[in-house]
């Protein structure tokens, strides 16, 4: 009889739908430390598209050049506040006009990239008006008419024979400047507390106030509402004045999330009752408004055939059957919650106990709480990398030239087709029969091997940096749940727990499981490119749209939505089990699967409860910090000690913003670390239920909060004390 209850228990464990449970193993006490390397294949990929990761950012670094969207070029194509043009770090446009009107050839294929007059660098904007036309004299040297500052560098007034007017012509100085300020350092034309003279008059404009408006239209309208210069010295204004006061209330975050976590050993239960409570009394309250208003428009209101189909959504607030159907929805929502907690009181009870744990381990292991700092710099380590890498390829390849006539409608210059390679360093305008025929800079060469390959190399450096991303993501989530999980398993607590646990799993990671950590990373990868695709295709084709294709492409991208988000969950379980067991991706995804499975309800309460006490953190630390601020700041708090007066500020709501966004990503990187231990604990809570069952042979390594829970305790030995 024995042994056919022995085999027919062990058939309905192979029958399981979800695996067998986790067997004892005497062996077992915590993370192992006889381990060996995972997924070596996977680990050997990575390092080599890392070592390619490399080489294609050394190629960027050779062939590209990032000053082209840092400095400004003159129709040479030289950068101006570099090298021979360092002391010359603005652009000055000759006529201003014609970069709103174009009228020579290949003008609107240059459009954006050159604007259709002549540009040279200058030390300084122009601060007066001045037309050099008006001072022809016979006879009058050209170094009296024109300034040599603003001229072409390779035109010398003190040698030239030319005349005046030939130097007009062939655009080598400008025919005529207007003060100026420097707007990402380009000269362009102020447009407030300047009066133009009556006497000044730009050729095929009205003097006075049509010389002017004309003026004001090339600037750009953008120039009009905005002025970045003035802006940005009040912002930066505002920083010097507050900057202190913005680090005290960083730190005030910083010490209040670190209490929050810390007290929820004593109060975690309280909160979660509490906002439990809440959300009951919001949603009853919301039924009795329902029934109130249902009620009132029952007697007077409009019935909703009355009303029918209107896209004035405000219409349907006042039928009263839209508050009946949300009375409906409320109501049965409200039944759902009470039955949960009625039948769920149980495993609410354990997922507080493990909250409080978690701030138990929290506090025992202090450096966890500081090792985000160390993600947060590899991350921004990662996104420098492919910014700069992205910047250096699309800057790739020298420069190319094309001549080109620039405004003139002179019939010589038709046989100018802008088709024709030049040298700036060598160009001789008398060579061609229009005298306004330039050599100007046209775009970077992209025939040559690095530049044909451009595309591809720039898919290569997105999927560097999706894949780099999540493995240091990945990292960070395996080396604290290796942590956490020696407070766990360590049977005395806190003296069992190891020495340096987050250093020591660190090392141990990074030495066996780099390989199932780029697997998982480049799983989560793959589908973010899909929905990155996805994206792109949805952005290209969006004036092709018909209902049938944006419903495909809506159902497509909430697909990969929702399996992104799976993976990422996956992930971090499977990451847990490798901390734990030493196992390769695949078995450590399956063996957490299939655990969590076995305990779907718990999983889901505990998840929920967890999600729920971290946005009351985060909404306290955030909520809180921002109000303080905002009451500070608008100098709302009197203090009578002038040292901690509010300074006075342009814009009060700066500091503010800079506090909440600063106090968001500090209450995300403490919580980040208490969620993830959270996760740790239940995965061993769960192996620890399925592995011990109390005896002196299966001691629990639970708290005793979770056994007096559970019903459970560890019997004494025979002959020991209990």
């Amino acid at each position: 009889m024995g042994k056919k209850k022995k085999a027919a228990a062990a058939e309905g464990k192979e029958s399981e739908p979800y695996g067998t449970p986790a067997q004892y193993d005497a062996k077992f006490n915590g993370p192992i430390h006889n381990r060996s390397c995972t997924d070596i294949i996977c680990c050997v990929l990575f390092l080599v598209f890392i070592v390619g990761y490399m080489v294609v950012g050394i190629v960027a670094w050779l062939y590209g050049d990032p000053r082209e969207v840092i400095y400004p070029r003159n129709s040479t194509g030289m950068y101006c506040g570099v090298g021979g043009n360092d002391v010359k770090p603005y652009v000055f446009y000759f006529d201003i006009l014609k970069c709103i009107s174009p009228t020579g050839i290949l003008t609107t294929a240059l459009n954006g990239l050159q604007c259709p007059t002549t540009q040279v660098c200058v030390s300084q904007c122009p601060t007066e008006f001045f037309l050099p036309v008006l001072s022809f004299v016979p006879g009058i040297k050209v170094s009296e008419v024109f300034q040599q500052r603003y001229c072409n560098p390779m035109l010398d007034l003190t040698t030239t024979t030319l005349t005046p007017q030939e130097i007009l012509a062939k655009e080598l100085c400008p025919p005529y400047t207007v003060p100026s300020t420097p707007f990402f350092g380009r000269c362009v034309p102020k447009l407030d507390g300047i009066e133009y003279p009556q006497n000044f008059t730009i050729e095929g404009h009205e003097p006075g106030n049509a010389t002017a408006n004309a003026v004001k239209d090339a600037t750009g309208s953008l120039l009009q509402e905005f002025n970045a210069k003035e802006v940005g010295m009040r912002i930066f204004e505002d920083f010097t004045k507050s900057w202190h006061w913005i680090l005290i209330g960083l730190l005030i975050a910083m010490l209040v999330s670190l209490l929050f976590l810390l007290l929820l050993r004593f109060v975690a239960g309280i909160i979660i009752w509490v906002l439990i409570a809440g959300l009951i009394v919001v949603i009853a309250y919301g039924i009795w408004h329902c029934y109130w208003e249902y009620d009132r428009l029952n007697k007077t209101g409009a019935t909703i055939t009355d009303v029918g189909f209107t896209t004035n959504f405000q219409v349907y607030g006042q039928v009263k059957e839209t508050w009946l159907a949300v009375l409906i929805i409320l109501a049965v929502l409200e039944a759902i919650i009470l039955l949960l907690l009625i039948f769920l009181r149980k495993r609410i009870l354990i997922g507080i106990a493990l909250i409080k744990e978690a701030s138990k381990a929290i506090g025992h292991i202090m450096s966890s709480l500081a090792y985000p700092l160390f993600t947060f710099v590899l991350l921004v380590i990662c996104v420098a990398y492919w910014g700069m890498t992205a910047l250096y390829l699309a800057t790739s390849g020298e420069p190319l030239y094309r001549v080109v006539n620039l405004g003139s409608g002179d019939p010589e210059c038709d046989s100018i087709l802008g088709n024709e390679t030049c040298n700036p360093m060598t160009f001789n305008v008398s060579a061609y029969s229009c005298d306004q025929a330039k050599c100007v800079f046209y775009k970077y060469n992209d025939e040559g091997l690095v530049q044909r390959n451009l595309f591809n190399l720039q898919i290569y450096n997105i999927i560097g940096f999706l894949w780099c991303m999540n493995f240091v993501i990945a990292l960070g989530q395996c080396t604290l749940a290796g942590a956490f999980a020696s407070y766990y398993w360590a049977f005395k607590k806190p003296q069992g727990i190891p020495y340096f646990p987050v250093s020591s799993s660190f090392m141990r990671t990074l030495r066996y499981h780099t390989g199932s950590l780029a697997f998982g990373a480049l799983i989560l990868t793959l589908v973010q490119l899909i929905r990155i695709i996805l994206e792109y295709l949805d952005h290209k084709l969006k004036r092709f749209h018909n209902p049938l294709t944006k419903f495909l492409m809506c159902c497509l991208k909430c697909c990969f939505w929702c399996l992104e988000k799976f993976i990422k969950f996956l992930n971090r379980n499977a990451y847990i089990m490798i901390a734990v067991y030493g196992k390769n991706f695949c078995v450590s995804a399956k063996n957490a699967f299939m655990l969590l499975m076995r305990n779907i309800v718990r999983v889901v309460v505990l998840d929920k409860m967890t999600d729920l006490l971290l946005f009351f953190g985060k909404l306290l630390v955030v909520g809180g910090v921002g109000v303080l601020a905002f009451f500070f700041f608008t100098a709302r708090i009197r203090i009578p000690d002038p040292n901690f007066e509010a300074p006075i500020l342009n814009y009060y709501w700066l500091p503010i913003l800079t506090l909440v966004v600063g106090s968001y990503m500090i209450a995300h990187g403490f919580f980040s670390v208490y969620n993830m231990c959270v996760d740790t604990l239940f995965l061993c809570f769960l192996e620890d239920l399925e592995r011990n069952d109390g005896s002196p042979e299966k001691p629990y390594y639970m708290s005793k909060s979770l056994m007096k829970i559970l019903n459970k305790k560890n019997k004494a030995p025979k002959g020991g004390a209990k």
